[in-house]
């Protein structure tokens, strides 16, 4: 059976199909990754650099052909995509620019004779499992520090993005990368596994579910690969006393309902002290409510479909349990009639522990209201959660946001911001969330040999 196939969320229909490679194929791709490893990990790092820039430039000329086979295969809105595309460019770019600093060796200060530094080396071939939702990006912050390391890639994208993916492996060998040094594999997920346990490769990365999570982790560990997961999210979005509502209320919607809500740093559950509780929702119903279902290829879109009806079905059971144990909808909660895996942008409030969505990740356009009595009362809440990735914090008290921001068991905080990737900035998690960071120093660093050269 095909694993891998372009199917149009708009209307469910299958575009496009791809045969899943033989195990031959796999360890054939495996083999040529171990064998360019040798001689990309000497090539000097300016020409490294050279590559990365030009694949940083390719996407951007090329940005509208790949929003579009973005838009075609996981339903983002186009204008949306267009933006992904870009982001992806300034990854590739910023690692590019930054690549002799980054490469460059750390001085020791040393207490016996002589000197020492730690020189950041390359360990060899890895594998990247990436999703469909950023389907650019998500690709851009293993792949560009990587490249520039020295490492080899073999990338297995999501079964929904295939025609992405071999767009994508056409524009790095067109950049400059040598035969072998990145490799699209449309693998199985027991092919995955061979491949994991082989000698030849030295690293995992993922990003995917907390079960496809505990599943490649444990693999990595049974093989003692290196291994970074991001994994999944239920983020918080806290509103305090002296929050500015005219500034939250717009980021709280458009956190939580960009890219469909399909997004592990979405601001999935929006926490407000009761102080500010009815304005607060008022405002945001009323803006949630314009996020109006549409045509992803039309400009002016904003909400798209889900990415697939499979999807968008387990998001409608969860708020059905929501709803049928208690819970108050203000809009939305209704499966549109017609083709499609559109999902309403909606908003829910007095959700408790015994429903699903207390504690499971809402992955599409569900909006959850908590009313609390105290800022204690919103870091508790914050914090009853299994994941532990993004956050926001608005309060025009710098003292409380301070409080809030140490107490929050997260890997990354916004102050009157929600989480925005950025190239120069470390992104991941803790707790379900996941292992290792990505982008910046500390996204080069996870793949690197951090070797010890002492001179006396």
């Amino acid at each position: 059976m095909t694993k891998y196939a372009t199917v149009d969320p708009t209307s469910g229909e299958v575009v496009r199909e791809f045969d899943t490679m033989t195990d031959e194929q796999a360890r054939a791709a495996l083999e040529r990754a171990h064998t360019a490893f040798a001689t990309w990990r000497r090539a000097p790092v300016k020409d490294r650099t050279a590559a990365i820039q030009r694949i940083a430039d390719l996407h951007r000329a090329h940005a509208d052909e790949l929003a579009r086979l973005m838009t075609l295969e996981m339903g983002k809105p186009v204008g949306q995509a267009r933006a992904e595309v870009e982001l992806a460019a300034s990854i590739y770019e910023y690692y590019a620019t930054q690549g002799p600093e980054l490469m460059a060796d750390e001085k020791l200060d040393i207490a016996g004779s002589g000197r020492a530094v730690v020189r950041t080396a390359p360990i060899g071939a890895l594998l990247g499992v990436m999703p469909w939702n950023f389907p650019y990006y998500q690709v851009a912050r293993f792949v560009a520090p990587n490249l520039l390391l020295g490492n080899t890639i073999l990338l297995k994208h999501a079964g929904s993005c295939p025609q992405q993916a071999l767009r994508l492996e056409e524009l790095i060998s067109e950049a400059g990368a040598p035969h072998g040094v990145y490799q699209n594999i449309f693998a199985s997920n027991e092919q995955v596994a061979s491949l994991i346990a082989s000698d030849e490769l030295q690293g995992v990365s993922l990003t995917g579910s907390e079960r496809a999570g505990r599943t490649i982790g444990g693999l990595a560990g049974q093989h003692l690969k290196k291994c970074v997961l991001e994994l999944g999210g239920s983020d918080p979005f806290i509103v305090l006393p002296g929050a500015d509502l005219a500034t939250a209320v717009p980021a709280a919607v458009a956190g939580r309902f960009g890219n469909a809500g399909q997004a592990c740093t979405s601001s999935k559950r929006i926490i407000v002290e009761e102080s500010l509780w009815n304005d607060f929702l008022d405002q945001f119903v009323a803006q949630a409510s314009q996020w109006v279902g549409g045509d992803p290829t039309e400009e002016s879109t904003r909400l798209g479909p889900m990415a697939s009806v499979a999807a968008r079905d387990e998001l409608a059971a969860q708020v059905e349990d929501a709803i049928a144990k208690g819970a108050t909808v203000h809009v939305g909660a209704m499966v549109p009639d017609g083709a499609g895996a559109y999902y309403p942008a909606t908003v829910i409030s007095d959700v408790v522990p015994e429903m699903r969505a207390y504690h499971e990740e809402l992955f599409g356009p569900v909006a959850v209201l908590y009313r609390v009595p105290s800022v204690e009362a919103a870091i508790d809440l914050a914090n009853d959660t299994p994941f532990g990735l993004g956050s926001a914090v608005f309060t025009q008290d710098t003292g409380a946001a301070q409080h809030v921001v140490d107490r929050l068991d997260v890997g990354m905080v916004g102050v009157n911001t929600t989480v925005k990737s950025a190239p120069d900035m470390p992104f991941g998690g803790v707790k379900a969330s996941g292992i290792g960071r990505e982008l910046g120093r500390f996204g080069l660093d996870e793949f690197a040999n951090k070797k010890l050269v002492r001179l006396v």
